[in-house]
């Protein structure tokens, strides 16, 4: 039956709790980022453009120190590294909402730098605990659990900051998210697979050099997972935009809750597929998808496009996870998805601020046409490059064969 994988992998209690874990940790994610794009329009008085670069300058802390956090992660594990990030990011988003902008601006920015790495923690307890026959279907429910926690943030967030104080809001969401992250180190999930065979393997691994598996296919999905961020996060802006072009700034929450709604069937269905989909050719179609969104001409129906190109939204993320853990080895897991997360962060750190700047000069569907535009454009490059890499792959293989061979039939002397 279609529903049998997901039967499969769920009766796993360590997929379970990673799960309820990335929803936990992820919801006072999601409405921070919105309500914090509304706390500097609306409570600071700046423009689009400032908000976006808000986002960007912590956004690309978290990018700088992802490799850095996965390597830690690896080497010393998940209590040491999660603590000090727990203690900083308290102390930073207890100022931070209630000073000017530029102080707003440094203090988000130092609390990227020291951010709980939880993407990265919680994919590989997600894929430490199935085997990799099933690790598509974890890693799609665990995309679902992210679309949830999309939903469900920015709904409360928005709806609090439209009856309190942003500044207040703010706060009380970053606290939560602090609350959330002593919870993960509390739980401390098992993140690599216990699979050793006793012969120094584990060992071995520890030794590997960076450049055996930082190549061509692992960089492919890091760019394929930053432009996809391009795309979600200059969406995030423009639906903001959008819904205060339209005087219903209210029925934010709602509208994010209808396009996550999409990922989440579109995530639900991708994990079932027997075969996995080129996260490119995804790109692509969740690129196009977003670009009749600058057509909307009300809210409704800005709402019924947005569930059509989510649909893509969730599939994409896991193809990007799931492609690019099985061109990396398991002693280089933590690094990898570090390297991963920042390509995320950065593309997020970009799509912000594009999209912002569209917005100030275009108007709010510039926003959507702009990440369209990029995504497309990233897509088409990358699946023409990744298919150049193979041919010339297979070249070298071939004759590399035909020299073995070539030699095997000569005589001998």
């Amino acid at each position: 039956m279609a529903l049998d994988p997901y039967r499969r992998v769920l009766s796993v209690p360590a997929l379970r709790q990673a799960l309820l874990l990335g929803i936990l940790v992820r919801i006072p994610i999601f409405a921070g980022g919105v309500i914090l794009t509304l706390h500097v329009v609306q409570t600071l008085h700046r423009d689009y453009g400032s908000a976006g670069l808000v986002t960007a300058a912590a956004t690309i802390c978290i990018a700088v120190s992802g490799p850095w956090r996965g390597r830690l992660l690896d080497t010393k594990g998940l209590r040491r590294v999660v603590l000090p990030s727990l203690v900083v990011t308290a102390v930073c988003w207890s100022i931070a909402p209630f000073v000017g902008y530029l102080p707003l601006l440094l203090l988000a920015a130092l609390a990227g730098l020291f951010v709980v790495p939880t993407f990265s923690i919680i994919r590989q307890a997600v894929i430490a605990a199935v085997p990799g026959s099933d690790r598509r279907t974890a890693l799609a429910l665990d995309s679902v659990a992210v679309e949830v926690s999309f939903m469900v943030g920015p709904l409360i967030g928005v709806w609090a900051a439209t009856v309190w104080s942003t500044a207040w809001v703010l706060f009380t969401v970053e606290m939560l998210g602090v609350i959330a992250g002593i919870g993960l180190w509390s739980a401390n999930p098992v993140m690599v697979p216990d699979r050793g065979d006793g012969n120094g393997n584990g060992a071995a691994a520890e030794k590997l050099p960076r450049m055996a598996w930082f190549r061509p296919p692992f960089l492919a999905m890091c760019a394929a997972a930053a432009a996809s961020t391009i795309v979600l996060s200059g969406c995030d802006i423009a639906f903001v935009a959008a819904l205060r072009e339209f005087g219903a700034v209210s029925l934010l929450g709602p509208v994010l809750a209808i396009w996550g709604l999409g990922s989440v069937v579109g995530g639900l269905v991708y994990g079932m597929l027997r075969r996995s989909i080129p996260a490119f050719l995804l790109l692509g179609g969740l690129s196009v998808a977003t670009l009749p969104l600058a057509l909307s001409p009300s809210v409704w129906p800005l709402a019924a496009l947005g569930f059509l190109a989510g649909l893509l939204c969730a599939p994409t993320i896991t193809a990007t996870v799931d492609q690019l853990s099985r061109v990396v080895p398991e002693a280089a897991r933590g690094e990898a998805m570090g390297w991963h997360g920042s390509a995320m962060t950065a593309g997020s750190a970009l799509g912000a601020p594009l999209a912002g700047l569209a917005i100030d000069h275009w108007g709010w569907g510039g926003g959507f046409v702009t990440v369209s535009a990029i995504g497309v454009a990233v897509a088409t490059t990358g699946a023409g490059a990744t298919y150049a890499y193979r041919r010339t792959r297979a070249r070298a293989v071939t004759r590399r064969a035909q020299s073995t061979d070539q030699v095997s039939l000569s005589p001998g002397p």
